[in-house]
């Protein structure tokens, strides 16, 4: 049957204080989504120009990727100021005016904070700088000696996530400890003025009406670096187990602890959610009720288009969430993965001993400029439908990324000399970084940026992208866009309580799954049509072949 028309509704924001736990949250990366001053980068009153079309798609939130002073060393994860916004993306009021419009349209906003580390050119690490060895502005961050002849090496051999040593030396000798970018020095969370700096944050923004907080590397403030410091190799042989001198300690939790404080003593109270890149057993800690309340799921963001994987992720994260008390998250996209479109048009990724990718998936084809191997667009397009038909049908959080319901492609051909991301600075001709996935949306079929802004755009957009834009796909019924927006009205009409029964199919590469309401979901992984379970027809990710469930393919059925 053919779906109605999704319906626009404004909905009462202080009538439901866990509208987390089952909401639909779009990531926008601001510099990327809509630019209204023609300079070529993003900014607020451009996603504030775009919040109609943000409530007509349907989504609970919008999770906002960082908008703070940066000078964009990491794609603005470089903050140089926590409590304000980049002059080049607008001003305060702006970001008022745009959290009282989503606001004014039913939508909740949840902020980036990136508490690990600040910019270089944060006042703190200047004045840390300038003080020199011994000063109170250096305990905010991690300042070591040298090893060597006048302390020539550093401290030691460990490496960035970026590539590279994870020191740097200042002009006095120490070196700094940034386990990102250069331009990234990590603060000292031993130090309470650091502790309490990030409570006066969390405080500034649940008063301006932000609703909740994603925080970055949730697992990474927290390090024991008692003398002597390990070498890279001690590090990587000690178990994370919550004892380990730098990642997932269970002292993080002391922070998190006073985060929830403050969030309870907000009326309704502010959320948030952990990225967490942990060993599974751990994920509760960090999703606990005492602790940030949720943490990503991130394991769809390494998988196949495969069912016996998406059935053992849902199973697991399913069981970890019941462990927390928490909801789980979904994902198939975010500003630091290939989009899955393409993931899913590339061969399967390689896996080791333990099942997860030995490589990024798509970085090869990255690397190769997006000739090698070879990319099937439409059958990832297919997959790339199904999958996130099959997403928006399970209980929990499903987490959007700007584009992925225009079924937009990872972007290989950027020229070199027009990357940004210090990934693919830091690791020449192993990483081409993430920049792909971060080209400005094409908002309109013609134009310099395809109706981003009136000059260009600040990554480059290709020719294709025209063919993906919003005002194409706006009034077709066969869209990708027409897709989403009717899967999250009828997301909105049929959730119910936080459950799945699952449901057999006799079929290994079909997966089916039941919600309350006789909501039944369907998925076809294989290439081979399948028998269509008899109700009513609700939503169907591709066009239906009489009484048969085609190849890769997901359905929403009322049961009969």
């Amino acid at each position: 049957m053919t779906t109605p028309a999704p319906s626009v509704q404004t909905r009462d924001l202080s009538a439901a204080p866990d509208w987390w736990r089952q909401a639909v949250v779009y990531q926008v990366y601001p510099r990327s989504f809509a630019d209204t001053d023609g300079d070529g980068l993003g900014d607020i009153r451009g996603i504030a120009s775009r919040v109609p079309y943000l409530a007509e798609l349907g989504v609970d939130a919008i999770w906002l990727s960082p908008f703070y002073p940066s000078d964009l060393a990491d794609g603005g994860y470089d903050v140089a100021d926590y409590r304000d916004v980049d002059p080049k993306l607008g001003t305060l009021a702006d970001m008022d005016e745009l959290i009282a419009q989503l606001h004014a349209h039913g939508i909740r906003i949840v902020v980036d904070i990136v508490p690990n580390h600040t910019s270089d050119k944060h006042a703190w690490f200047r004045e840390a700088v300038a003080a020199g060895r011994g000063s109170a502005a250096r305990e905010r961050y991690i300042f070591r000696e040298g090893t060597g002849v006048d302390g020539v090496e550093p401290p030691t051999d460990w490496l960035s996530v970026f590539g590279g040593s994870a020191w740097e030396r200042v002009d006095d000798g120490q070196w700094y400890l940034h386990n990102f970018d250069v331009s990234q020095p990590d603060l000292n969370w031993d130090n309470r003025e650091v502790r309490d700096d990030f409570l006066t944050t969390l405080r500034f923004w649940s008063d301006r009406g932000v609703d909740g907080f994603r925080i970055d590397v949730a697992h990474m403030l927290t390090k024991d670096l008692s003398e002597p410091l390990p070498s890279r190799a001690e590090l990587d042989a000690l178990p994370q187990d919550g004892s380990h001198p730098m990642i997932d300690r269970d002292d993080v939790h002391e922070v998190y602890a006073e985060w929830r404080a403050v969030f309870n003593s907000y009326d309704p109270p502010r959320t948030a959610v952990a990225e967490a890149w942990v060993h599974p057993s751990r994920v509760p800690l960090y999703a606990s009720a005492e602790s940030l309340g949720q943490a990503f799921n991130f394991d769809l963001l390494e998988a196949d288009f495969d069912p016996a994987q998406f059935r053992r992720i849902v199973a697991d994260n399913l069981a970890l969430a019941a462990e927390s008390g928490s909801s789980t998250t979904w994902v198939l996209s975010n500003h630091d993965v290939v989009r899955h479109a393409t993931r899913y048009g590339l061969p399967d990724a390689e896996r080791g001993a333990d099942g997860r990718p030995t490589l990024k998936h798509g970085n090869e084809w990255l690397l190769s400029g997006g000739q090698s191997p070879a990319l099937d667009a439409g059958r990832g397009e297919r997959r790339a439908r199904a999958a996130a038909t099959f997403v928006l049908g399970l209980p929990g959080s499903a987490y959007l990324y700007q584009g992925e319901e225009l079924g937009l492609h990872e972007v290989a051909e950027i020229p070199d000399a027009e990357r940004q991301d210090p990934t693919f600075f830091r690791s020449p001709g192993v990483d081409q970084g993430r920049d792909g996935c971060r080209v400005p949306l094409p908002w309109a079929e013609e134009g310099t940026s395809f109706g981003f802004g009136a000059n260009g755009a600040h990554l480059p957009q290709p020719e294709w992208f025209g063919t993906y834009a919003v005002d194409l796909q706006d009034g077709d019924p066969a869209s990708t866009l027409s897709l989403y927006r009717r899967a999250l009205d009828l997301r909105h009409a049929l959730q119910t309580d936080e459950q799945l029964e699952w449901i057999e199919t006799g079929r290994a590469d079909v997966v089916a799954f039941e919600r309350p309401n006789g909501w039944t979901v369907v998925t076809n992984f294989g290439a081979v049509p399948a028998a269509l379970p008899a109700g009513e027809v609700l939503l169907s990710s591709s066009p239906l072949e009489g009484d048969a469930l085609p190849g890769e393919t997901t359905v929403w059925l009322r049961r009969a």
